[in-house]
């Protein structure tokens, strides 16, 4: 079997799945060529696990000052360009495109009558799961941004609905470690406001990752370093907190490493109002609709979090890839389920 697995590059979260699944999808015979789109080629890093990859254009949402900016989005991508990417990309050697809300890759698969799966958090939003908003035009995206025949989509519970479990990039069975600094990553927000909003925190230490650091230097309370696979890992698995936006894999990491969450969604977009909405109401975050000084001097003090245990659920993908019997996803949802262990204070009656 030859996969052409397709991936969204706006966010960091698709490329960290993509590749737990390389991970997996490595451990077989199936030969996999890689395709990310909607980012600008230098902005890519830690790119390693996916080879000779190749790179489009595609379509992506720009964001300005913490929210997304819908006319700098429009000014930003270009339909034409877009088509001729999509109906000039052959897919004549590939039995199957895996896609993660990439549309290049997906509309092109939908021309040429290739079977296309697409494994997104994106696609649980398909289902009946908790929106904090869902207009005609989020609507619109869910379903025609990357269409694909087979959709599995990625949640952090299941609502009683035909959805899987986080991917997560690390291991979950290591005991959590809790430092003295809180991690965060808000790239998205202006690093001006994320400063003046850390240093008024004397007596607490941060970790702070943001694209707008080019090296390493220590200011005040806080520690800021340009962006980096490992060098975030091993923060993320020493760190008490994380301070985030409200991404799907971040999140998802953390509680994994029973790390607690303040979380700040991207204003405008749909999926991370939903998620921040989701989680609180889980009892797994804390939310702030800005730079919140007062939220954020609660949460700093709040007791340490508790591990959401997650199995493997890229190696069940992969398993059940490889049986081509993708419209019979029962079976992969009830097994992983089944080994999700969340902590006693978790609302699940949410």
């Amino acid at each position: 079997m030859k996969i052409l697995y397709g991936v969204q590059g706006t966010g960091n979260g698709h490329i960290s799945r993509a590749r737990a699944i390389a991970s997996e999808l490595e451990k077989t015979n199936v030969e996999v060529d890689f395709l990310f789109s909607g980012r600008a080629q230098n902005g890519y890093f830690a790119m390693e696990s996916f080879g000779d990859f190749s790179l489009r254009q595609g379509l992506s949402f720009v964001t300005h000052k913490g929210r997304v900016s819908y006319a700098r989005t429009a000014l930003n991508n270009n339909p034409l360009r877009f088509v001729s990417e999509a109906c000039s990309l052959d897919l004549k050697d590939y039995d199957l495109v895996l896609n993660d809300f990439e549309p290049v890759s997906a509309w092109a698969a939908k021309y040429q009558g290739v079977p296309c799966i697409g494994v997104s958090h994106q696609n649980a939003f398909r289902y009946d799961v908790p929106k904090a908003t869902f207009g005609l035009v989020d609507r619109a995206v869910i379903h025609q941004f990357a269409p694909c025949d087979f959709e599995l989509g990625l949640h952090w519970y299941h609502y009683d609905q035909p959805i899987l479990p986080p991917i997560i990039s690390h291991s979950t069975e290591q005991s959590p470690e809790f430092g003295e600094a809180f991690l965060v990553y808000l790239p998205f927000e202006l690093l001006g406001h994320i400063t003046r909003l850390l240093t008024r925190f004397d007596g607490v230490q941060f970790v702070c990752y943001h694209p707008g650091i080019e090296s390493e230097y220590q200011s005040e309370n806080v520690l800021y370093k340009p962006l980096s696979l490992q060098g975030f890992k091993q923060d993320l698995a020493h760190c008490r907190g994380v301070i985030c936006n409200g991404g799907f894999e971040l999140p998802s990491e953390a509680l994994a490493l029973g790390k607690k969450l303040l979380l700040k969604p991207l204003k405008g977009q749909f999926e991370q109002q939903s998620n921040v909405a989701t989680l609180e109401a889980l009892g797994l975050a804390t939310t702030m609709q800005h730079l919140d000084s007062s939220i954020m001097s609660q949460w700093v003090k709040e007791d340490l979090g508790e591990p959401v245990y997650y199995p493997n659920v890229a190696q069940d993908i992969v398993q059940w890839l490889l049986k081509a019997n993708w419209s019979n996803q029962n079976e992969l949802v009830d097994s992983l389920w089944s080994r999700v262990v969340f902590p006693s204070y978790v609302e699940l009656s949410a």
